[in-house]
């Protein structure tokens, strides 16, 4: 299926746009950075923002990286499209959040200092937990004023995922700018509670959730293909005045995945790699000791797509080492 373009908008002159008690001129940017909570030194954690709006009405989206305080690739998407993009070329308004936990940003860690998933914790509340407040923000003044928004991850807890885009493909123009986005793969995903993405379809709003590369870590591949796909959904949402093209190659399409598990516990080599296809039945990677005796093999539960590994090869019993996508599904 080819992605279709949305009508084309109506190009009436926009009026300010106002977030966090600021106001952003047609055709202007503007940097800011809202208070989210105190450090115990007294200083302040804050949530940065930068807003790009058009001096034409027309849609409004977010980017947003970093939910997951060790997810950094998006970090340095959202930088690359901000040293892009200028509001004079753009049809609406673009609301940009590099880096929403910084206190996982600060830590180095995936969860804010009370051990929360911020991600679970949406649409949040502003007497809840600190995780609960800050998504209550982060709704508040970035979500709620959109009707499309894309969130920036990678894999979690040493692996890594093959670029793909992640949402409800049961919806057209989801689907479509899914398509639109161009990446190596396209995974359907059931909400989940408490996540960001449930919070905004709750309220209309249409997500993408961007998965790729790993934790702590720039992959330039995974930076590329979203910097890219994120330009391309802009361009398919007429939010651009100079359009960019759309992928000619498909995105190989996945609604069921399964994570093939350790059955005992060693040291792990990996037979496959990152988008590597496989047949049902293929041994994908094997276990044993340390001397590389008494092994037990890795095999795919079906004909598929290896979208995600791990990278440590120390596993426990019932660790999770590769994600197999089944295609055609």
């Amino acid at each position: 299926m080819d992605a279709r373009h949305p009508k084309e908008p109506a190009h009436q002159p926009s009026r300010s746009f106002v977030i966090g008690g600021q106001y952003v001129g047609p055709g202007n940017r503007l940097r800011l950075e809202i208070p989210v909570a105190r450090l115990p030194t007294g200083t302040y954690i804050t949530l940065p923002i930068e807003v790009l709006h058009g001096p034409v009405e027309g849609p409004t989206a977010w980017v947003s990286a970093a939910v997951h305080g060790d997810e950094l690739n998006g970090v340095e998407i959202a930088r690359l499209l901000l040293e892009r993009l200028k509001p004079s070329k753009l049809i609406g308004t673009l609301i940009v959040v590099p880096m929403v936990n910084g206190f996982g940003v600060i830590n180095q860690s995936r969860y804010l200092p009370d051990r929360r998933d911020l991600n679970r914790s949406f649409p949040g509340s502003k007497s809840g937990s600190l995780a609960s407040r800050l998504a209550k923000l982060m709704m508040t003044e970035v979500v709620q004023r959109c009707q499309y928004g894309i969130d920036l991850h990678t894999g979690s807890n040493l692996r890594t995922n093959l670029p793909q885009i992640r949402g409800d493909m049961d919806d057209e123009e989801t689907y479509e700018c899914a398509l639109a986005f161009g990446p190596p793969a396209i995974v359907h995903s059931d909400l989940r509670d408490g996540s960001l993405r449930a919070a905004a379809n709750a309220k209309g709003i249409k997500v993408l959730l961007y998965e790729a590369g790993e934790p702590n870590r720039f992959n330039h591949d995974s930076i590329r293909v979203g910097v890219n796909g994120v330009m391309r959904v802009l361009s398919f949402l007429k939010m651009l005045k100079s359009p960019v093209k759309l992928p000619k190659r498909s995105p190989k399409m996945i609604r069921e995945s399964t994570w093939v598990r350790a059955k005992r516990s060693g040291i792990v080599r990996l037979l496959v790699e990152l988008g590597d296809e496989v047949e049902a039945g293929q041994q994908i990677g094997i276990i044993a000791d340390v001397f590389g005796t008494e092994p037990k093999y890795l095999k795919a539960p079906y004909g598929g797509l290896i979208i995600g590994l791990s990278n440590n090869p120390i596993a426990h019993q019932g660790d999770g080492l590769v994600h197999v996508g089944r295609l055609g599904s």
